[in-house]
């Protein structure tokens, strides 16, 4: 992937962070202008300043080819913990999802999905682990 197709990812991920919070109301600051976290053209997470207090994250959003979820920052600080954060509930959503229900438990998507967002989240988790991948840690 070169520079600018990388750049034209994270934009049109951007985008669909801004649609994707319009649709769930969320009540919230500025969006990042670039990742606080990517590998592309897989997964993305966006930084989202809280109203409470300008200038501090409030809210995490992940975006790529998973589905785009948030989550709140007050008990994952960093980037890479909102990544678990995140995964986790998806893995937690799937586990309490009764065969019968059409859809997953406390996330409103299809039932079906079920089997790929286990896949995604546990690929979430791996990357979480791996300490190369964070600038954080570098």
């Amino acid at each position: 992937m070169t520079d600018q197709d990388e750049e034209a990812w994270c934009d049109a991920r951007r985008s669909e962070v801004v649609e994707y919070l319009d649709r769930a109301s969320l009540h919230h600051g500025e969006i990042g202008e670039w990742p606080a976290w990517h590998i592309a053209p897989y997964v993305s997470l966006w930084a989202i300043e809280s109203v409470i207090a300008p200038g501090s994250v409030g809210w995490w959003a992940l975006c790529g080819d998973l589905p785009t979820d948030y989550c709140a920052a007050n008990d994952c600080r960093s980037p890479r913990e909102a990544v678990a954060k995140i995964a986790r509930t998806w893995l937690k959503s799937v586990a309490e999802t009764a065969p019968d229900d059409t859809t997953l438990q406390g996330l409103g998507l299809d039932a079906s999905l079920g089997p790929m967002l286990t896949s995604r989240a546990n690929a979430l988790l791996d990357w979480e682990r791996d300490p190369a991948i964070w600038a954080e840690d570098r």
